[in-house]
């Protein structure tokens, strides 16, 4: 049950969390939630220091694990369940992850989509093993029933009105990048499935992803992805990339698969004015796509990009 935090506290977290003027916490952690776990991190490419001016929602909510599984042989799924009722997010958002009792405050993009969070409370999150301390305890420590918190911030999102015009989706994932991209797709084929059925709301164009990872062991999320390609074809396709494939690829994949990386002239072909490009991977990767497409002319409102360290 989520409790508001009583002034002194919400100073407290304040100091963690800037602007934080209204937060929710289970009692027990608040307990655990100590300065020295949230703010003791002097890397350079800390999640808090990084982010430091982005918007973020006035909210940190309580969550309790209640799923985990292997995405990837490096990847680690979470399934999370958020019974505040003020915690909300807009695809392709990330989430400032408190740990009690870890030093460092984690940075990681929500993979689910809205929808899941409204019907079921719940939000999944896909974690890449690293040495940085909140990825270590995600894939050493963390258990079922574990308690953390968890706060929505980030501007590289896509959360169209109904009365909005209708726009086509490149979107171009780089490793763990794929991320936030899902969460836009999945949001995207949400709001199909509503205006299909429903005959009123947005009404989306086509949607093309590009996801490039060094193997099909890393390409995260797969089926997930070609359930979707399936249940829509005439709306969503896909184009799977692998730079660094030792092993043969299955039979169901082979189709979607091209061995390299995501070219530029692959990109060009899909440039038109009713389309919007979204754009998440290493830096190097973000910073090439954003500028070739620039360089063709593209509005830079149709640009979105979000890099991962």
């Amino acid at each position: 049950m989520a409790v508001v935090i009583p002034a002194l506290l919400r100073g407290f977290v304040g100091a963690i969390c800037a602007q934080a003027a209204s937060s929710r916490l289970t009692p027990s952690a608040l307990r655990h939630l100590t300065l020295s776990s949230v703010m003791k991190s002097k890397r350079k490419t800390d999640h808090l220091e990084r982010t430091a001016d982005v918007v973020r929602r006035e909210v940190v909510s309580a969550a309790k694990v209640c799923g985990a599984a292997d995405e990837s042989p490096s990847v680690k799924r979470l399934r999370l369940l958020v019974a505040d009722k003020d915690f909300s997010f807009k695809a392709g958002q990330w989430v400032d992850f408190f740990i009690p009792g870890v030093s460092v405050v984690g940075g990681f993009s929500i993979c689910s989509s809205p929808r899941l969070l409204e019907q079921e409370r719940m939000i999944e999150l896909a974690v890449k093993y690293t040495n940085h301390p909140p990825a270590l305890w995600i894939h050493n420590q963390c258990t079922l029933d574990s308690e953390v918190a968890m706060r929505v911030g980030g501007e590289f999102f896509f959360d169209p009105q109904p009365a909005d015009a209708s726009r086509n989706l490149v979107l171009i994932a780089g490793g763990v990048g794929i991320n936030p991209l899902l969460s836009i797709l999945r949001h995207a084929a949400d709001l199909h499935r509503e205006r299909a059925n429903k005959g009123r709301g947005y009404e989306i164009g086509t949607i093309r992803l590009f996801y490039s990872a060094k193997n099909t062991s890393e390409l995260l999320f797969k089926k997930n992805i070609l359930d979707l390609v399936n249940e829509f074809p005439e709306k969503i396709a896909c184009s799977l990339h692998v730079t660094k494939q030792t092993t043969q690829i299955s039979a169901e994949l082979k189709p979607y698969i091209t061995e390299g990386r995501i070219t530029e002239k692959e990109i060009r072909y899909h440039i038109s004015r009713e389309t919007l490009f979204y754009i998440c991977g290493p830096p190097p990767m973000t910073d090439f796509f954003s500028k070739e497409l620039e360089s063709s002319h593209v509005p830079k409102e149709h640009i979105y990009f979000e890099k991962w360290w």
